[in-house]
């Protein structure tokens, strides 16, 4: 569809795919659950009673900081196997990124600290939320910058420190704090019971009306940008190729509404994540295979073919074991949080 990354041959034009490939699923794991925890903070100083609060926090404190790994393991991978890219990538985005690892961390303390306070509980609850909220906007401003592309000559970053800041960023972080909390929303009606689901259901609908409408500027915004995402979407015969995932998109919002109103509990959440991730594969259609737009291709950004086969042993050995860690611990903590539920410490 592309034509791109023809002038390499075997190991030089393979490898670098199969290691796009394994950094978009770590992406896009610790966007789906590490997203749904950042959206149960991002509703948190909203729910009206404290033994909301406690439910809803207790239904991610076992598994938030396992969440995060997934996070290292992008940026570690990148690292290792795109080094020109991260090399870039680090400079011009470092602003926003140092923003999101602080609000993280005050959200991590806040895990800690609220079960144990008693006075100072509303300081740890603003904290969550407001840690959350933060590291969310920031995360989508760093891919609102993502899509623009950098400027660069040679092999380094020649931007401003500020160039990541645009109205289109702005854009993303607010449709991303829409999207986590459309996820955060959907897993308190699958994880809590009572007031709280209604509740939760509410506040289900009115983020993915806030997610729809930043869906749709940010698809109209960019074909716009000036890097041929237009032609990618709208020449012909790509256009036949790429009609289905709009038209997806589209059914996944609306069975998610249906759902919703039908009392499900676990399908609303799982077709989030699919609305998730279809968005990212039409992030993929607009970008791939740039991996510094509008310069680099993951070819031309790739380290020497040993590297890449080096590093591969060991991702395939800390990948799955990830993956199975993160399914057992989900399936040791399945099912709903009690209502009767005090603050003070882990349960279900």
């Amino acid at each position: 569809m592309f034509g791109f990354g023809m002038e390499y041959e075997g190991a030089a034009f393979w490898l670098p795919l199969v290691w796009s490939a394994l950094l978009a699923l770590a992406v896009a794991m610790y966007v789906v659950i590490d997203g749904f925890d950042l959206g149960v903070g991002i509703l948190f100083t909203a729910a009206e009673r404290g033994n909301w609060r406690d439910r809803m926090m207790l239904s991610v404190a076992p598994i938030w900081d396992g969440n995060e790994t997934w996070l290292v393991l992008g940026g570690g991978g990148l690292f290792a196997v795109f080094s020109v890219a991260y090399a870039i990538l680090l400079p011009a985005l470092y602003l926003p990124l140092i923003l999101m690892l602080i609000a993280l961390i005050f959200r991590g303390v806040a895990f800690e600290f609220r079960f144990k306070a008693n006075k100072s509980q509303p300081i740890w609850d603003y904290a969550f939320h407001y840690g959350s909220l933060v590291a969310t906007f920031a995360q989508g401003m760093v891919l609102g910058a993502f899509v623009q592309g950098f400027r660069v000559e040679g092999r380094g970053y020649t931007g401003g420190t500020f160039d990541w800041l645009t109205p289109f960023s702005v854009m993303t972080g607010i449709g991303l704090v829409c999207g986590y909390g459309l996820l955060g929303a959907t897993w308190c009606v699958m994880k809590t019971s009572g007031e709280l689901e209604i509740w939760s259901r509410r506040k289900s609908k009115q983020f993915l009306a806030g997610t729809i409408l930043s869906m749709a500027i940010v698809s109209a915004w960019v074909p716009y940008l000036g890097l041929d995402i237009q032609w990618r979407w709208f020449s012909w015969p790509n256009l036949l190729y790429v009609a289905p995932v709009p038209v997806v998109t589209a059914f996944v919002c609306w069975r998610i509404f249906q759902t919703l109103d039908e009392g499900r509990e676990v399908a609303p959440f799982l077709l989030s994540i699919a609305l998730f991730l279809l968005g990212f594969l039409g992030l993929a259609i607009s970008l791939f295979p740039y991996i510094v737009p509008p310069k680099f291709t993951i070819w031309q950004a790739a380290n020497a073919v040993s590297a890449l086969q080096f590093a591969l042993i060991g991702y395939s050995v800390v990948m799955p074991l990830t993956l199975a860690y993160t399914a057992y611990a989900y399936w040791v903590f399945r099912g709903k949080v009690a209502e009767d539920i005090q603050s003070g410490g882990y349960g279900h």
